[in-house]
C-alpha cells in the first residue's frame, strides 16, 4: 500500500490549485491561516521565565484543527506548504506542534509560484522547518504583544477608553503627525518666474525660461521686480547664444517588490495597500482558468528582492523578440540590485507563466484582478527590455542682460516604454525629466522673434501630505516594517484605530492620532523613534540569520521599556475623556460623557446605542452635527448634517422619534438620461470617497473624481471633474469620448 501524506496550506484556494498537481497519495487541506496564537484575554508572555509565550488554539479554529488532526492520524508524513516567509514558517511550526506527527516525518515545502513545475520541484526536494525564521517571527509577535498590551491600558487610563498603540504603527502615525505639523508651520514665500514665447525661422513656437540676470542666478521676489525686468527687455534682441544637442537614455524600473507594487497600484489604479495585497494574494493562490483548472498567475507577492529566475528572463526575452523585435532586448538580461536586507532566496513579483497573457485570461478575472495582473505583467516585461532613448536639445538665449534657457526632448527609440510607463508622484518630477516642449531647429547667432513675455507668480510649497504610496515608500526607505507588514500598518492606523484619515488620496492625522502621539513621545523615546524601530527590524533579520538569540533581543528591548512604562504611569498627565460630565442628556435623561472622536471632542449620551444624542464641545474639534438650514418634511423639526461611516448625510434632529434622512447633494444633476437624481458624495466600505446618484440603487451612476458645476467647453457636458495635484488641480470632462483637460492653479491662502 502506497504511503499517504498530508499537505497543509493556508487557504482553500491553494488546496484546489495544488491538488491537481499531486497524485492521490497526497491529501491537501487548508489551515485557514494561524491555528494558534497568544491569548487575547491576557498578556500571554512571561518576562520572568525568559519571555516564554503561552500559545492557545485561536478562536474559531478548533474545528479546522480537529479535522487536520483526524487527517494526520491516517498519514505517514506531513508536508507544510505555507507561504515562503517568516509568518508562513511560524504557521507551519505551530501546525507541526499541534498535529503530533513524528519530527522526522515533518517536511517543509516552499515554492515562489504555484505552477506545476514549481510545485513538483518543491516536493522532489523537501526541507525542514527553519527554526531561525520561527524565532524571528516569534520575537516580532512577543515584542508587539509586550508593547500593545502595556501601552493600551496606559492610554485607557490617561486619555480615553478603547485606545490602543502598536510598536510599528505608532511610528507610522508619528511620521504623518510630524508632516502635518510641518505643513501647519510652513510660511509660503513669494517668487516669480519669467517665460519668453519665441518664434525661430522654422516652427514650432517654443518657450524659454529666465535663468540669469547680469551673470547671476535669476531671483524675482515680487511683481514689481518682475515688471521692472520686463520693461528693461522692451526692444531687446533675443539671440541664440549656444545650442547643445545630446541623447538621454531612460532605464526601465526593476520588476515589482511588495512596496513598489503597492505604490504603483495606488498611483495608477487608485488601490489601497490592503486592496492591492488582497487581489495579489488571489492571483498568487490560483485563478480557475476553465478547462485548464486553477493556476497561480503571479509569483509570491510578499518580497523585497528584485531577483528574477533565469528561465523567467529567457521567457521574457523570447516574448519581446517575437512580438516587438530583437532591438528591444539588451545583449544580456538586466540585473537589479536589491536593498541590503532583502531576502535573495525570493524573487521579484512577476507573472508565473508568460503564456497567460492578460488578454487571454481576462474572461476569468474580475475587473480589479485584471487591472493588477496587467500592471504586474507589463512592469515585468518592461524591466527586461532596453532603455528608452531621447534626442535632447537645449538652447541658451541672450536678451539684453538676461539669459533665457529652452530645452526639449524627442523620443527617438521607445525601448521599454513600448510596453510599460512608470507613473510618478507630482513632487517626484524633475525639470530635466519634464522638458518644456518641442523645440524647432536652432542655430547659434540666430535672431528670434519675441511673441510675448509671460510672468508667473509662485509661492514656495510645504511638503506634500503623505499618500499611501508615499508613506509606504518612506517606511521602506527608513527600514520600518517589512513587505508583509505595510498593508496591515496602513489598515490599522486608518481603518481600525481612526488615528489617520484618508481624504482624496492624502493622509492626515485625526485629532485623536495627534493626541495619542503627543502623549507617547515624551515617555517612550525608543518606541516612537524611527531609527530605533529600524534597528529592531535589523535585529529581527539577524535572528533569522542565526546571528542573534530571540530571547536576548526581546530582553534588551524590554528592560528600558519597562522603566519608561513605570515613569509614564507615574508622571503622564491624565486628559481622560469618556468620563461622566454631570450633565444630563436632553433626549433621554442619561448622563453625558466627554468623548474624543475622529473630528475632535464631543459630548455623547451614556445610554448609547439606545440613545445616540451627541453635541460638539464649544471651541474644540469639529461639530458632530451641523445645521442644514431646512426643516424636516415629516415632523417639521430642524434638519442637521451628520457625519456617518460612509460620508455626510442630512437627518432630522428629532431622532430617534423621527428617522427621516436624505443625502447631502452637490447641486449637480445626475447625467444619466431620464434620471432626476442629484450627485452626492459617499464613502466606500474601504474608506475611498466617490460620487454617485442620490437615486441609488435605481440609478448606479458613479464617478471617482470630484464633480465641479462647470460646463465642459469642448462637448457641453453639464459638469467636469477635478483631481488634486501638488499645487494645482486638473479638471477634465467625465463624458466618455471627450478628451477635455486643463490645469488650474490653486488659490493662495
Amino acid at each position: 500500500m502506497a504511503k499517504r501524506s498530508l499537505v497543509v496550506v493556508e487557504s482553500p484556494t491553494k488546496v484546489k490549485t495544488i491538488q491537481k498537481y499531486l497524485n492521490s497519495t497526497y491529501i491537501v487541506k487548508a489551515s485557514m491561516g494561524h491555528v494558534r496564537d497568544l491569548p487575547k484575554s491576557q498578556l500571554g508572555v512571561d518576562p520572568k521565565k525568559g519571555f516564554k509565550p503561552k500559545y492557545v488554539v485561536s478562536p474559531g479554529k478548533k474545528k479546522v484543527l480537529d479535522e487536520l488532526k483526524k487527517a494526520a492520524e491516517k498519514v505517514d508524513a506531513l508536508y507544510v506548504a505555507t507561504d515562503p516567509d517568516r509568518e508562513g514558517e511560524a504557521i507551519g511550526w505551530h501546525l507541526a506542534e499541534e498535529l503530533h506527527v513524528a519530527k522526522k516525518n515533518v517536511f517543509r515545502i516552499t515554492f515562489n509560484e504555484i505552477t506545476e513545475r514549481a510545485v513538483k520541484a518543491a516536493f522532489n526536494h523537501p526541507g525542514k522547518i527553519d527554526l531561525k525564521k520561527v524565532d524571528a517571527q516569534q520575537a516580532r509577535r512577543v515584542l508587539d504583544r509586550l508593547v500593545g498590551y502595556s501601552l493600551s491600558p496606559l492610554l485607557w487610563e490617561k486619555v480615553q477608553r478603547g485606545l490602543s498603540a502598536g510598536r510599528v504603527q505608532s511610528v507610522a502615525v508619528r511620521l504623518i503627525v510630524d508632516r502635518e505639523r510641518e505643513i501647519q508651520a510652513f510660511v509660503p514665500v513669494e517668487y516669480w518666474s519669467l517665460h519668453a514665447r519665441l518664434n525661430a525661422s522654422r516652427p514650432p513656437e517654443f518657450v524659454a525660461t529666465l535663468k540669469e540676470v547680469a551673470g547671476e542666478k535669476a531671483a524675482l521676489a515680487n511683481e514689481e521686480a518682475t515688471h521692472a525686468l520686463m520693461a528693461s527687455l522692451d526692444g531687446a534682441r533675443f539671440v541664440v547664444k549656444s545650442v547643445t544637442r545630446g541623447e538621454r537614455r531612460r532605464n526601465p524600473a526593476p520588476p515589482f517588490i511588495t512596496s513598489t507594487l503597492q505604490q504603483e497600484a495606488g498611483k495608477k489604479l487608485g488601490f489601497t495597500a490592503r486592496k492591492t495585497m488582497t487581489i495579489a494574494q488571489q492571483l498568487y493562490e490560483g485563478i480557475d482558468l476553465g478547462a485548464e483548472g486553477a493556476e497561480g498567475l503571479i509569483t509570491y507577492m510578499r518580497t523585497d528582492s528584485v531577483r528574477v529566475a533565469h528561465e523567467a528572463q529567457a521567457a521574457a526575452r523570447g516574448w519581446v523578440i517575437a512580438r516587438i523585435g530583437m532591438e528591444y532586448v539588451p545583449e544580456a538580461p538586466p540585473t537589479y540590485r536589491s536593498r541590503g536586507s532583502a531576502q535573495e532566496a525570493h524573487e521579484a513579483i512577476r507573472p508565473s507563466e508568460l503564456r497567460n497573457e492578460p488578454r487571454n485570461v481576462a474572461r476569468f478575472l474580475t475587473k480589479d484582478q485584471q487591472a493588477l495582473y496587467r500592471l504586474i505583467w507589463e512592469r515585468f516585461l518592461g524591466s527586461q527590455m532596453t532603455p528608452a532613448v531621447y534626442d535632447t536639445v537645449g538652447a541658451d538665449i541672450e536678451a539684453g542682460r538676461c539669459l533665457f534657457r529652452a530645452q526639449g526632448a524627442t523620443l527617438k527609440f521607445k525601448g521599454f516604454t513600448a510596453v510599460y510607463e512608470e507613473s510618478r508622484e507630482e513632487d517626484e518630477v524633475q525639470p530635466e525629466q519634464d522638458p518644456e516642449g518641442a523645440m524647432p531647429p536652432l542655430e547659434e547667432g540666430e535672431v528670434l522673434t519675441l511673441v510675448a513675455l509671460d510672468p508667473k507668480q509662485h509661492f514656495t510649497q510645504p511638503p506634500p501630505r503623505f499618500t499611501e504610496a508615499s508613506l509606504i515608500k518612506a517606511l521602506e526607505e527608513l527600514g520600518i516594517g517589512r513587505p508583509s507588514t505595510y498593508a496591515s500598518i496602513l489598515g490599522t492606523i486608518i481603518n481600525d484605530r481612526g488615528y489617520v484619515h484618508r481624504e482624496r488620496r492624502t493622509l492626515t492625522p485625526t485629532e485623536l492620532g495627534m493626541a495619542v502621539t503627543d502623549k507617547l513621545i515624551p515617555y517612550f523615546q525608543d518606541i516612537m523613534n524611527v531609527e530605533f524601530t529600524a534597528q529592531m527590524e535589523d535585529n529581527l533579520d539577524k535572528i533569522e540569520e542565526g546571528e542573534r538569540k530571540w530571547v536576548d533581543t526581546v530582553k534588551e528591548f524590554y528592560e528600558p521599556f519597562k522603566r519608561d512604562l513605570a515613569r509614564a504611569k507615574r508622571e503622564m498627565r491624565s486628559e481622560k475623556v469618556g468620563e461622566p460630565t454631570g450633565e444630563l442628556c436632553p433626549e433621554c435623561g442619561s448622563e453625558l460623557l466627554d468623548k474624543r472622536g475622529r473630528f475632535g471632542k464631543f459630548l455623547a449620551c451614556s445610554a448609547y446605542p439606545d440613545c445616540r444624542y451627541t453635541r460638539n464641545l464649544d471651541g474644540s474639534g469639529r461639530a458632530e452635527d451641523e445645521p442644514a438650514n431646512e426643516n424636516c418634511p415629516t415632523c417639521g423639526r430642524p434638519m442637521v448634517i451628520k457625519h456617518g461611516r460612509f460620508g455626510k448625510f442630512i437627518a432630522c434632529s428629532g431622532y430617534p422619534e423621527c428617522k427621516t434622512t436624505k443625502p447631502v447633494t452637490l447641486g449637480i444633476a445626475c447625467p444619466e438620461p431620464g434620471c432626476s437624481g442629484q450627485l452626492v458624495e459617499r464613502r466606500s466600505r474601504r474608506g475611498r470617497n466617490f460620487f454617485g446618484c442620490s437615486a441609488y440603487p435605481t440609478c448606479k451612476f458613479v464617478v471617482w473624481r470630484r464633480p465641479v458645476p462647470e460646463p465642459c467647453p469642448k462637448c457641453g457636458a453639464a459638469f467636469v471633474t477635478e483631481r488634486a495635484l501638488k499645487n494645482r488641480v486638473v479638471r477634465s470632462c467625465a463624458r466618455e469620448g471627450c478628451d477635455f483637460e486643463r490645469e488650474v492653479e490653486l488659490p493662495v491662502a
